[in-house]
This record gives C-alpha cells, sequence and structure tokens, in this order.
C-alpha cells in the first residue's frame, strides 16, 4: 500500500502560519524533519513519550506516502540551565553534583534510558542524533556570524543576542517584544543590554565543568544555538520541518529562528507543535504530586496499549492519562490486535479465491485511514478507520470461512496502517516475528488443542482445565464452540 511516488495532497498545520496549510517539500520526494529532543538529566517522563510517539507517526506516514525522510532529534547534554533562563546551574551539572558522577556519565546513563524507553514505545531510530556537546565548533561558528552581522554582542565573557535588532522576533509565538516580561535580576540588567536578550555563549564560572574554549573565553554555548547550528549542519538551509512540544515554542523554538535567519540562513519552512498531556484532569507536574516517568507506565502498562492512547488522541489535542483512558485503550487495542491474530490463525487453512465484496470494504477503510492522515495526521480518525475495517471483517469471520486471498488484503492492511503507520503490533507476530514464526505457533497451538481435547474425551478434566489455564497466563484465550475449540491471544 506504499505509494509509489510521493503523495502531494498532505496538509499539516504550520503553527508559524496559524493555519493548515498544503506540504511542499524544499526538495521533491524528501522530507527533512527536525525534533528538539531531551535534555538527558533525568529519565523521560510521559511528556516526551506524547512528542516523540507523535512525530514518530509523522515521520511514519510521510513514509507510508512514498517520502524518503531525513529525521533529525539532538540530545541536548550541556547549556540547559535551570529554570530554562540564562540564569542558574546547568542541569546536567545539578545531577552530576546530585549523583555524584561526571557530567557525561550523567549524559551517557538517561540518554540510554531514554532510548530504552523508545524502544518499548516502538519509536523509530532518528536518521541521525547529534548530541550538543558535539557540535560545539558549528555553535562557536554560528554565534560569531551573528556578531558580525551585528546581532550578538559579548559581554564579560558571555555572548548574547540582541532581540532588538531583530524586528521579527516572536513571529512564531505572537508575542511582541514590549509585552514580554523584562525581569528584575538586577545582575541580569548589568550584563545585558536589554534583560530579554538571551544567552548564545555563557562564561564558565570557576568550578564549572564542562567549558570549552572560545573567541570569548572559556565557556558553554547556550540553550538555544545548538538547534539551530545543528538543524542547518544536517537538514541545510530552509529545510522542511521543525517540530517539538507547545511548551517548547517561547522562548526556546523563538530563539531558533531569530538566531538561524539573523546570520542569514533560511530556516525551517513548517513547525509543528504537540500538545501536552494531563493526568486525571491535571496538567503533569512534580508539585502536584502526579509527575510520571515512561518507566512508572509501562512498569503498569503494555508499552502498545500506551502507544495506541497516544495515537487515539490527535497529536495537537491534550492527551489523557488515567484508569478510564487506560481501560479504553487497552480494549481497543485488544480488539484491533486479536482481530489481526485471527486472521492470520486462519489464513493457513482458508480456502482458495476472494470475497469482492469485503474486498471493496477493505478499499474503503483503507482510503479513509489515509484521507485522514493527508489532514494533518489525524490519528483519531485513522484508528476510527481501523476499528471500521475491524467491525466488517468479524461480521465476515463470523458468517463462515473467508477466502485466502481477501484475508491476506485483510492482514496487508493492518500491518500497514495499524503496523507501518501508527507503530502498532510490535508485540505480535506482525512485528516481532515473520510469517514463518506465525505458521509455526499456529501448528503448536493445533497440537495444544488436540491435546486438550483428548483429556476431555478420557474424562481427565483436571489435565484439560490446568492446560487452558496454563495458556491464560500466557496471554492465549481457548473458546470452545460448535465447530470446535478456538484460540486467540
Amino acid at each position: 500500500m506504499t505509494h509509489p511516488q510521493p503523495d502531494p495532497h498532505i496538509v499539516l498545520y504550520d503553527t508559524l502560519q496559524r493555519q493548515k496549510v498544503p506540504f511542499v517539500p524544499t526538495t521533491p520526494g524528501r522530507v527533512g524533519m527536525y525534533l528538539c529532543g531531551p535534555t538527558v538529566y533525568s529519565d523521560a517522563h510521559l511528556g516526551h513519550a506524547k512528542k516523540e510517539v507523535a512525530f514518530d507517526v509523522i515521520r511514519r506516514a510521510f513514509v507510508h506516502f512514498g517520502y524518503q525522510v531525513r529525521y533529525v532529534a539532538n540530545i541536548t547534554d550541556v547549556g540547559h540551565l535551570q529554570n530554562d533562563s540564562d540564569d542558574g546551574e546547568d542541569k546536567m551539572l545539578a545531577r552530576a553534583r546530585l549523583e555524584q558522577l561526571e557530567p557525561m556519565e550523567v549524559a551517557d546513563k538517561y540518554m540510554w534510558s531514554f532510548v530504552k524507553d523508545m524502544e518499548a514505545l516502538n519509536v523509530l531510530k532518528p536518521s541521525i542524533n547529534p548530541r550538543a556537546t558535539g557540535h560545539i565548533t558549528e555553535q562557536i561558528q554560528l554565534i560569531a556570524e551573528l556578531i558580525e552581522r551585528g546581532h550578538a554582542y559579548e559581554s564579560q565573557g558571555s555572548v548574547y543576542f540582541d532581540v532588538r535588532s531583530w524586528p521579527e522576533y516572536g513571529k512564531l509565538s505572537g508575542r511582541k517584544l514590549d509585552d514580554q516580561e523584562e525581569g528584575t535580576r538586577e545582575a541580569v540588567r548589568e550584563e545585558k543590554r536589554d534583560p530579554r536578550d538571551f544567552a548564545l555563549w555563557k562564561r564558565a564560572e570557576a568550578g564549572h565543568i564542562m567549558r570549552w574554549d572560545s573567541p570569548w573565553g572559556l565557556g558553554f554555548p547556550g540553550w538555544h544555538i545548538e538547534c539551530s547550528a545543528m538543524s542547518l549542519k544536517y537538514l541545510g538551509e530552509g529545510f522542511d520541518i521543525h517540530g517539538g512540544g507547545l511548551d517548547l515554542q517561547f522562548p526556546h523554538h523563538e530563539a531558533e529562528i531569530a538566531q538561524a535567519e539573523a546570520a542569514g540562513h533560511p530556516f525551517a519552512r513548517y513547525w509543528m507543535h504537540n500538545n501536552m498531556l494531563t493526568i486525571g484532569g491535571e496538567k503533569m507536574s512534580k508539585s502536584k504530586g502526579n509527575f510520571l516517568t515512561i518507566q512508572d507506565v509501562l512498569a503498569q502498562h503494555d508499552p502498545m496499549v500506551v502507544r495506541f492512547l497516544l495515537v487515539g488522541s490527535h497529536y495537537r489535542s491534550i492527551t489523557e492519562f488515567s484508569d478510564a483512558a487506560f481501560e479504553s485503550a487497552r480494549s481497543g487495542y485488544r480488539r484491533l490486535s486479536e482481530a489481526l491474530n485471527e486472521v492470520e490463525r486462519r489464513l493457513p487453512t482458508a480456502p482458495a479465491g476472494q470475497d469482492a465484496a469485503l474486498d471493496a470494504r477493505i478499499a474503503a477503510h483503507t482510503a479513509a485511514f489515509e484521507d485522514a492522515m493527508r489532514d494533518d495526521f489525524n490519528t483519531p480518525k485513522a484508528v476510527a478507520a481501523l476499528f471500521g475495517l475491524t467491525t466488517d471483517l468479524n461480521a465476515a469471520l463470523n458468517a463462515g470461512p473467508v477466502p485466502q486471498s481477501t484475508l491476506e488484503r485483510a492482514r496487508d492492511a493492518y500491518r500497514t496502517l495499524g503496523g507501518d503507520v501508527l507503530g502498532l503490533f510490535a508485540d505480535s507476530g506482525t512485528a516481532a516475528r515473520g510469517q514463518d514464526d506465525t505458521e509455526v505457533v499456529g501448528a503448536l497451538m493445533e497440537l495444544v488443542l488436540k491435546a486438550r481435547q483428548n483429556y476431555r474425551l478420557n474424562k481427565q478434566y483436571a489435565e484439560a482445565d490446568e492446560l487452558r489455564a496454563t495458556l491464560t497466563r500466557v496471554g492465549v484465550t481457548v473458546e470452545d464452540t460448535k465447530d470446535g475449540p478456538r484460540w486467540k491471544r
């Protein structure tokens, strides 16, 4: 079902233009995407899961529609200060002191923890995963260009972006410069020309471990400059899409645009932001006691159920995490995965031929799924199309044997739309195993069911019940029907 030629009908919501617009790539057939990744000073939380899954689905959709995608997602391991400001301690250093580790030990520890979380959620690895500490040279070069053009200045060993020199500052968030809070810290007022100027390079105070040499002395880069430098390096000027959480729109993304464009580099052409999540109706925060890491959630819930819950809401909508939401996601995911498993179970013994009417329904649901994804990646409508497919398929399966060709068409729809695009079914035979394994499991289960039948015929009911209970413990359900026993995952 993957399109041989790139689909020209994709529409996305551009935060900069504040409306849905047709997607037109810089280079025909190719998409360059940059995503602001995590600051690796602690375990990833549910907000990271929402963002990463949202843009993973967008990436997968572009591939499905025939595009070649270069997906760059950074790792911040220096420069992100406490409270997301230009003052305070580097988050990496604070954690290093707390855990009595070197800063790079902290970075590696939590980077690999993040990678493990993403693997569990079936998030594809980035094409390029650059780290801020590995691109100090590029950041210094970009800062030097800004100073040369009169948009940045050195002050006491630090370098700041002069927001007054760039009238377009605020165009992404819609904030007018004169309406932005000027701050009250006297130390900031003395060092900056304007309190709203932001750091490009910070001098390293005595005892600051993370430091590099620069034309302005020993120091480290500001939080924002890394993303401008690395996205331009790996995606080029005027690349297609820059993504991130809504909380990064200001000041982080606003600063990125200003830095790049003021230095003379055309920047991202489309800006996409995912919305936040709530837990029990409230925004997640440590102060409210509802702060959850991805590991906290995965310890209690199937990763595919978590992912299903995330794709069940639009990336620009708020996602609610609650017991009721998880129960609904668990039920919905079970319905889809059981339908797929039943198709795969029946395929080896299905009669030859096809069911033209059911084929047409499968095609209609596939078209509805793709139309939904073309419309700003509307995953709720896409999931609804999969449920529609499941309803029609279950009705046909209950009515009698479904021909092999039609079952293959249904299987491919689940695998492609639910698996390849939405990233679901990673724990089923379609993703974790090949078709050969599915056939092996099916053959073994036939033997198990025959053994259970023999127990019952010989009135060994305790042994039959024990066998059934064992299957239940490993997630296999046995149903006794008028046509004999059936099993499903």
